[in-house]
């Protein structure tokens, strides 16, 4: 079992680099032939039609192995879908409210699939893909070179966390708190959080630790003195069922909560393109927006597309219906879906996304990337293509 993992900084810049066509690895340039699989479907097309204003397959390049956070698109491919294992895709005719759309919807596995790429890369390499999954912190790392735009919000908080074991810290409450502890926290290297939590002063730089490698094996050699950074819909419940040598319970808290309000995996054309999308996204969006509702209120044929999924790509990931159906609790519980400060489903509070611009511009500059002249939260994020009629209820 490995944990998911997110390319820090350094990585993101190396992946960008290449997907500019200065150093691909021959294996993913192999990968960027990928075409969208066709699948028939007769059926008569319901009340929103998208074939008239998409393309005949809607491709969306996930940035990680399907899971639960992605349960809403595959909640819209469920009555029929197509695993194909070679290329690490999932395609079906798109269904909304359970009426045929007129086009098909491909789901692309990200992470080791992909050799950890940047989701914006593949974006660039592929202009089959329509949308790709990027965080905001992303967006403004690729500002200058691959320029992204997103449109969608599955998740109002991302589910990035910190966790540690509760028997060994009884009085940590909050990451603050692991401070005080002078608890060593474990994460990975180049991550921009973690520049904001030491430069916020949440945590110490003498008690980070960039070596984890995303296996439990430090974790549990520390017996508990180590913490380590994680995701609330996946780690907890992995921990304490499925890692033999740990069995117990885990606490945390949402990065979101210690000041860094990242948007996690928004959905995101190629800026250039925004306008040329425009029409299909105008419909295809509160397709989105209500097919995460759906999901969370009856997740489970979803979730064996999700499980059947990873088990035919076999990345070395492990998931199943178990864990999905925790993280879909979790992901309710912690607020991590919601309809956020906008009122509605999937939108942008975009003086949050200024905010996270204004965090990550000085982080990224010290590195040394380049980042696009008189950016703006507007040009990372837009609310354009969002119905504010839906939204959860008691959200």
């Amino acid at each position: 079992m490995r944990a998911r993992r997110t390319p820090g900084t350094s990585a993101r810049l190396t992946g960008i680099v290449a997907a500019l066509g200065i150093a691909v690895a021959a294996s993913l340039t192999a990968c960027s032939s990928d075409t969208p699989a066709p699948t028939a479907f007769d059926g008569p097309i319901g009340a929103v039609n998208l074939r008239e204003v998409c393309p005949a397959t809607v491709v969306v390049q996930s940035g990680w192995n399907p899971e639960a956070e992605f349960g809403f698109l595959y909640n819209l491919i469920s009555a029929h879908p197509s695993i194909d294992a070679g290329r690490k895709a999932t395609t079906g005719p798109l269904f909304a409210h359970g009426e045929y759309t007129g086009v098909n919807l491909e789901i692309r596995a990200g992470g080791p699939a992909i050799g950890f790429q940047p989701v914006m890369s593949r974006m660039y390499q592929d202009h089959d893909i329509t949308l790709g999954f990027v965080d905001t912190e992303q967006a403004v790392f690729a500002s200058a070179t691959a320029p992204v735009t997103s449109v969608f919000a599955p998740m109002t908080k991302s589910p990035q966390m910190i966790m540690w074991d509760p028997q060994t810290y009884p009085g940590v409450k909050t990451i603050a708190d692991l401070k005080a502890a002078k608890a060593k926290v474990l994460y990975f290297q180049g991550e921009a959080y973690m520049n904001y939590l030491v430069g916020a002063g949440v945590l110490d730089k003498s008690q980070t630790d960039s070596s984890y490698d995303g296996t439990p094996s430090y974790f549990v050699a520390a017996n508990g003195k180590s913490a380590q950074q994680g995701f609330a819909s996946t780690e907890p419940y992995v921990y304490e069922h499925q890692v033999q040598a740990w069995n117990k319970p885990v606490a945390y808290q949402l990065i979101a909560d210690a000041g860094f309000p990242t948007y996690k995996s928004t959905m995101a054309v190629r800026s250039g393109e925004l306008a040329q999308s425009s029409a299909c996204l105008k419909k295809l969006v509160p397709v989105l927006q209500r097919s995460v509702i759906d999901y969370l209120a009856a997740p489970d044929a979803a979730n064996k597309v999700i499980v059947d999924s990873v088990a035919a790509y076999n990345t070395g990931w492990t998931y199943d219906a178990d864990n999905a159906r925790y993280a879909v609790r979790t992901m309710l519980a912690d607020g991590i879906v919601g309809n956020g400060t906008t009122g509605a489903l999937g939108g942008f509070d975009l003086a949050r996304v200024g905010r996270i611009l204004e965090v990550t511009k000085p982080i990224f500059t010290a590195d040394g990337v380049a980042l696009a002249p008189d950016l703006t939260p507007d040009r990372l994020a837009t609310n354009e293509f969002i119905d504010p009629a839906i939204g959860l209820s008691g959200s």
